[in-house]
């Protein structure tokens, strides 16, 4: 809804998890001397203030990227993730976080693409200094504009799907648009994030996309606490089509660490799951 800011919660232990597979499938994209396009439909404002009102409100990212900003004991995937982050920061001040946007502008080689939708009025605002001639702006619906681009002229790339999941439609709308998506772009990677706010809902979701004809679907989910009927998110996760062959076993290193890193009483716990086969 155009009442979401992301900034809220920007740096929190679901950004950890979104942009560490993110990173890791830009990576693999990046070993092909092709290029790739990345899509991005929900991109933000592209940088968020750790120090500003949003953030510091809840101050989630404290139990996010603060709680890995001094370690020095990361699993290779997670020391990526934190090596970009800190480009952004002063050494040892963490006081900037970059959403998705900045992230894979980081990983973009000359060659390569980036194709960023907003609907939010204020946040397209901010979100249009990225523009560059690799960098494209749309202030409109992601879900429903970027099926114009595919296939991208490149016939490789990556389409990040980050709605904010505050309408119930939200669950279902991912799942039609995955559809269209995929059938104009089969051999394209999707990352679909979602939160786990309430969990019979996200049976339904993964239900959806299982009988979708879509094959080869992985499930990758962090949780900092057990299910609960109380208000607020739990655990999320990335649902990944047509992943990195590395990326399963790159998961299996980093999310028990993540779980126990990030998780709240001891109740961290993670899932990897095969939700369609090849």
């Amino acid at each position: 809804m155009l009442s979401y800011r992301h900034a809220f919660h920007a740096g929190n232990f679901a950004d950890v998890l979104k942009h560490t597979i993110l990173i890791q499938i830009l990576e693999h994209l990046g070993k092909k001397d092709k290029p790739f396009c990345c899509i991005d439909t929900h991109a933000g404002p592209g940088k968020y203030e750790l120090d500003g009102d949003y953030a510091q409100k809840n101050q989630e990212y404290q139990n996010g990227i603060g709680k890995l900003w001094q370690r020095d004991d990361l699993p290779e995937c997670v020391a990526e993730y934190l090596n970009l982050v800190k480009r952004f920061n002063l050494p040892d001040k963490l006081t900037r976080y970059p959403g998705s946007p900045l992230l894979i502008k980081q990983m973009l080689r000359n060659k390569d693409r980036l194709c960023l939708f907003e609907l939010h009025s204020t946040e397209i605002k901010l979100l249009k200094d990225l523009t560059s001639q690799h960098i494209t702006v749309s202030h409109g619906d992601g879900l429903k504009d970027s099926l114009k681009l595919l296939p991208p002229i490149e016939r490789r790339g990556l389409v990040l799907i980050d709605p904010s999941y505050e309408i119930k439609n939200d669950y279902t709308e991912v799942v039609d648009a995955l559809k269209l998506m995929h059938k104009r772009f089969a051999v394209g990677t999707y990352a679909l994030w979602y939160p786990v706010i309430n969990r019979r809902r996200n049976q339904l979701l993964e239900k959806a996309i299982q009988s979708s004809d879509i094959n080869n679907v992985q499930l990758f989910e962090l949780g900092i606490r057990n299910d609960s009927n109380e208000h607020g998110m739990t655990s999320s996760g990335m649902i990944i089509i047509n992943p990195p062959w590395t990326l399963v076993s790159q998961m299996q290193e980093t999310l028990p660490w993540l779980a126990e890193a990030l998780g709240q009483e001891g109740e961290g716990f993670y899932r990897i799951e095969t939700l369609v086969a090849e």
